[in-house]
């Protein structure tokens, strides 16, 4: 991996800006529940993904004039179909088939499964101390947004749980394949939307068919997530992912639900009570204890 810090350099205060910074990503997810029900047209979740993808890669790619080279061609192709080509159909489709809660429980369990990931991808220890804290955000992100009335449907749990362990596994291989020497956040950027946004253009005229009807509310909503959800957000998500520990960034994911609940409760006129309450708690300590480091194991005998 060239021209990558370390995962372990920076720790501290130090890691603080560039943690805001990141956390900025998926906190602007956490507008996509409310955006995609309340504005975009129903029935098209990788129309969405594809509007979300391919201009903003696109543009990008305008701006930086940086192609991949080499290895990185392929790279950036397998960390676009994971990171935007399939998460983003999945995460469509969960958002549209189950209540946003549901939705958000399920993409809590991303941390889980990157902590189980950085032993095999990254040959890092196995952290009790991180699983167990992600348990506690799920729990919290559970309490939060799952009411007695939640349904579940087979297919949008599916798709929650597809969405979750597809960027767990980009997000590894992007930390341990690292940003090419030359290449800015935003190109790096730009390749993975574009390829990702590539990947969905043949799949959404199979799967879909013709695209909906676009009108002024729905035009607002895909600009949204195209420029701010996905450009914007993105290069912030992949330059934190280069720069800090790769379980520091994913736990951070958990503020996307948070926000999605915060939305309802402000937007959809939805209540918070005492056990929503207790649930923000724990999400928020799974959060701060989540960029605590690790104790470093003792020095090996010689």
């Amino acid at each position: 991996m060239t021209g990558v810090p370390s995962g372990s350099s920076g720790r501290g205060l130090g890691t603080l800006p560039r943690t805001a910074l990141t956390a900025i990503a998926p906190a602007v997810w956490g507008t996509t529940y409310v955006v995609t029900t309340e504005l975009l047209p129903p029935g098209h979740p990788v129309f969405a993904a594809l509007l979300r993808a391919l201009p903003a890669g696109l543009i990008a790619l305008a701006v930086t004039r940086t192609l991949p080279r080499g290895s990185w061609w392929g790279k950036a192709a397998v960390l676009g179909v994971l990171n935007i080509g399939l998460f983003l159909p999945l995460l469509f489709t969960a958002a549209e088939r189950l209540p946003g809660g549901v939705a958000g429980t399920l993409a809590a369990a991303q941390p889980m499964i990157v902590a189980v990931l950085a032993v095999a991808v990254l040959r890092q220890r196995l952290s009790g101390r991180r699983l167990l804290w992600g348990l506690v955000g799920v729990l919290g992100i559970g309490l939060v947004v799952i009411g007695p009335s939640a349904a579940l449907d087979v297919v949008g749990v599916a798709a929650g749980l597809g969405s979750a362990a597809t960027m767990a596994l980009g997000i590894t291989l992007a930390k341990r394949w690292g940003r090419p020497e030359g290449a800015s956040p935003l190109a790096l950027t730009g390749w993975q939307l574009t390829s990702g946004g590539l990947f969905l253009l043949p799949l959404t005229f199979l799967l879909e068919g013709a695209p909906p009807a676009v009108d002024g509310r729905a035009a607002l909503g895909y600009l949204w997530l195209g420029l701010i959800g996905g450009l914007l957000t993105y290069a912030l998500w992949f330059q934190g992912i280069t720069s800090l520990p790769v379980t520091n960034v994913a736990v951070l994911g958990l503020l996307s639900p948070l926000v999605a609940a915060l939305l309802g409760a402000m937007v959809l006129d939805q209540t918070l009570g005492p056990v929503q309450l207790v649930g923000f708690a724990l999400a928020l300590a799974s959060i701060v204890a989540g960029q605590l480091p690790d104790r470093r194991p003792a020095p090996a005998r010689s």
